[in-house]
């Protein structure tokens, strides 16, 4: 029997099938210091523990996406080892608050599968599910995968395609963030005068500023997660398959368009919801991330008179940068757009 760990493959999975994740992970100061040298996020309350303590909390909450990521990256050797890409999350929810010192597991539940018609491959969707120490869910999240085959004559299971809301009702929002007392929030600190009234549904923001990735950047940061999926680290096998080259983890995507619209939305330092998020089309080394967002909704959050809920549509671009606001060309999406994230964050009032 081999000892060691080929990953699973489309047919391996089932409906119903539930995964327990290895390696628990405590995150450290070293994780948010590191997360910071790669992305660059400037929001107040996760860069300072007197800020953040000032307004309510404890300490600094360790930053949504990097929380996000390492749940993730611990279910990468169960669920897409073998993946040709991810595709898209839905129905995320950020539920507890995560610190340095804290531990994080995942688990995961098939809840979709649908083999495509190349029979090369087949579509998986898994609800995951990220807990602390005390065993308290910190995320809830599903994504969906395109997973090779191993044996492409293998029967094609009954097709189940999970339906997820389009997007989370405000009264979802806000378990992650405690009551903050926006009197002593320093809007002159935190580099921006601008409050949840002062967004409206419709307004573009053009977030400026572009990042160019290096090939060692989006390495390290998948090492970070601990996410093992071939298609980012092993040129030799991706060198022989589509493009000849690693793929950048979607995620980093996302983590550096977030970091980009601080320039825009630098009081919106929460992110309680992942409503929907699409990876348009790949990013390699050497291309230069841009980012826009438009709002497209804002919210009450019952209960709460410290914070409103703004439903914000993030699009990042490869060398394109977005005063034009580049999204689509007739039904086809721009060539240049490479995620399309809507997503809820929190913003005082």
């Amino acid at each position: 029997m081999s000892k060691t760990n080929s990953g699973n493959f489309f047919e391996d999975f089932k409906i119903g099938q539930v995964i327990a994740h290895a390696t628990p992970r405590t995150v450290t100061t070293g994780d948010v210091a590191l997360y910071t040298a790669l992305y660059g996020p400037r929001f107040a309350v996760q860069s300072s523990d007197a800020f953040a303590h000032q307004i309510g909390y404890p300490k600094s909450p360790v930053d949504d996406l990097l929380v996000f990521h390492i749940v993730f990256g611990k279910t990468v050797p169960d669920i897409s080892l073998n993946a040709v890409a991810n595709l898209g999350y839905g129905d995320c929810r950020f539920l507890a608050a995560v610190f340095p010192g804290d531990t994080l597991s995942a688990t995961s539940e098939v809840i979709g599968l649908k083999e495509n018609s190349n029979g090369q491959t087949g579509v998986v969707y898994v609800r995951s599910r990220g807990r602390n120490q005390k065993g308290v869910v910190v995320l809830d999240y599903v994504r969906w995968v395109m997973v090779r085959k191993r044996d492409p004559n293998a029967p094609a299971p009954a097709e189940v395609i999970p339906q997820l809301p389009r997007a989370l009702a405000p009264d979802q929002l806000g378990d992650a963030l405690p009551v903050i007392d926006v009197r002593k929030y320093d809007f002159a600190l935190a580099g921006a005068k601008h409050r949840w009234g002062d967004y409206l549904p419709g307004e573009r923001i053009d977030h400026v500023d572009g990042m160019t990735v290096e090939e060692a950047e989006h390495q390290f940061a998948t090492r970070l997660y601990q996410n093992t999926a071939k298609v980012h680290f092993n040129q030799f096998s991706e060198g022989q398959g589509r493009f000849g080259r690693r793929l950048i983890y979607g995620g980093h995507v996302i983590s550096l368009a977030r970091a980009l619209s601080f320039n825009g939305l630098a009081n919106a330092f929460h992110i309680a919801a992942i409503n929907g998020g699409r990876h348009v089309s790949p990013l390699f080394a050497g291309l230069t991330v841009f980012a826009w967002t438009e709002v497209l909704e804002r919210a009450e959050i019952h209960g709460r008179s410290d914070v409103g809920a703004l439903r914000l549509r993030t699009i990042a671009t490869k060398d394109q940068p977005c005063a034009g606001h580049p999204l689509k060309e007739g039904d086809a999406y721009h060539a240049s757009v490479i995620l399309d994230l809507d997503y809820w964050a929190l913003i005082p009032r």
